[in-house]
């Protein structure tokens, strides 16, 4: 039999078949899943890191370069979803604009994206929770605070899988319910931003902001290639396009929307932060904390440890939805058992859900993460680039819907986003290549042994 990997989905069967999800999301759930997603614990740790070490007060800068390009993605993410309302995301964009064997590898590198992303935090989350215990006196026995290292007597990290269960028990109550405690989380971790920055205001020091760039332009865009991984997460908003109310309207605000308060709420941030202490001395491990105490503020570092564990907490609840519905769709098209493309009575998931579910608990309860983190950037990298050159394949096709909104400057911006994110590749260390070699290798084999044989295209040809 003769393959052809290049077959192509039809965008009446997505449509039809994701009828059964409930539409109940609205612009300000879309805002709030996407800043949920990309704020996290970063803002209170990269801002200083990357300005000690890499870009001094220019880190302002460095954000502003990394939003920019982002942005540039975020306007092709929203051109393809407003045309393409489906679940899936890239996944999805994949299948209708390049073909099957594109839409599968840019599937199996967001689902290493999302539930490795939700695996690290929740080992991060379990960390501060942890020592929140152990604050009032309270603790777990030290065999269940860490991943499998008999050396160091642990052997899973118990509060880390909780983490995770907790959130696929709110998630699987209904997507209603789910976003009005993400949404109402989403909003105290603001408040929580605006109370360091409104504090801050007042220690500021002039002089520190001298030298602004320390390490010349070049330390600018060295920045925005670290600090660039701080707003990954946005392209979440686009895999909830099928349960959206209006998506010709709601999903460029959602993806758009969130880049932009992202973008000021970092450089704020930053601003602050390298006003209050010299860059030089910012290298610490919550450099944030650092300059509270260092002005005698101890008690808004004490807030920052909630604001971290919330941060998390929505992160994970934004990243895990995602996963659901990425694996329902790669389900609902075949290529993975068809049990995991079912809907239930109550429009969700749940088949996906909790396969998602159990492979995060058992990645973040045993495996330490450290190693494979570079394996979240690769991938979200490629399917950036995908989405950004699919703009030019959209614009070409006249049986898909138009779009409700348009990259300007076409097709200039969308070859510009797609090619800075092949550039962003490029600063990538070559271990992570390899990983990723064995991981798309892995997702091959799994494709032409089972996927392509089982595609629903089959049934049509």
């Amino acid at each position: 039999m003769k393959l052809n990997l290049l077959r192509k989905e039809s965008i009446d069967r997505y449509l039809a078949t994701d009828k059964g999800f409930i539409k109940s999301l609205g612009a300000k759930d879309l805002l709030a899943m996407g800043i949920g997603a990309v704020i996290g614990t970063g803002i209170f740790i990269l801002p200083g890191t990357v300005a000690a070490t890499t870009a001094g007060p220019g880190v302002t800068l460095s954000f502003l370069v990394a939003a920019i390009v982002c942005g540039l993605c975020s306007m092709c993410y929203a051109e393809l979803s407003s045309s393409i309302p489906v679940a899936g995301s890239a996944y999805s964009y994949g299948n209708l604009l390049f073909g099957e064997i594109i839409g599968w590898i840019l599937g199996w590198a967001l689902i290493l994206e999302y539930m490795l992303s939700v695996a690290a935090v929740s080992s991060g989350w379990a960390a501060y929770f942890n020592a929140l215990l152990n604050s009032i006196g309270l603790s777990i026995p030290h065999a269940l605070t860490n991943a499998f290292n008999p050396y160091e007597g642990t052997y899973f990290n118990l509060m880390a899988a909780v983490s995770v269960l907790l959130i696929a028990l709110l998630l699987s109550r209904g997507l209603k319910e789910s976003m009005k405690i993400n949404n109402i989380a989403v909003i105290l971790k603001i408040i929580i931003i605006f109370i360091f920055v409104g504090v801050g205001l007042f220690f500021i020091k002039p002089a520190n902001y001298h030298p602004f760039l320390p390490f010349g332009t070049n330390g600018i865009f060295h920045g925005a290639t670290t600090v660039f991984f701080a707003f990954l997460g946005f392209d979440c908003v686009s895999a909830s396009a099928a349960e959206v109310k209006n998506p010709k309207r709601n999903m460029p605000i959602g993806i758009i929307g969130t880049l932009l308060i992202a973008a000021v709420l970092y450089m704020a941030v930053s601003i602050i932060l390298t006003g209050m202490i010299h860059f030089n001395k910012l290298n610490v491990a919550n450099p944030v904390a650092f300059a509270l105490r260092q002005v005698n503020q101890g008690w808004l570092a004490d807030l920052l440890s909630l604001g971290a564990l919330v941060g998390m907490t929505t992160m994970m609840i934004s990243m895990t939805y995602s996963s659901s519905r990425l694996v329902y769709s790669i389900g609902r098209d075949g290529l993975l058992p068809k049990s995991l493309g079912k809907i239930d009575e109550n429009g969700l998931p749940k088949n996906a859900l909790w396969l998602v579910t159990l492979i995060i608990v058992l990645m973040g309860g045993f495996f330490s993460l450290d190693e494979l983190t570079h394996l979240v950037s690769i991938g979200t990298l490629l399917a950036f680039a995908f989405v950004s050159f699919g703009v030019l394949l959209l614009r070409r096709r006249k049986d898909l819907p138009k779009p409700s909104f348009r990259v300007p400057f076409y097709p200039v911006l969308p070859i510009i986003s797609g090619l800075a994110c092949v550039g962003m590749m490029c600063f990538l260390p070559i271990n992570t290549f390899i990983f990723a070699a064995i991981w798309f290798g892995l997702g091959l084999i799994i494709y032409l042994g089972y996927g392509y044989h089982h595609s629903k295209i089959n049934v049509r040809e």
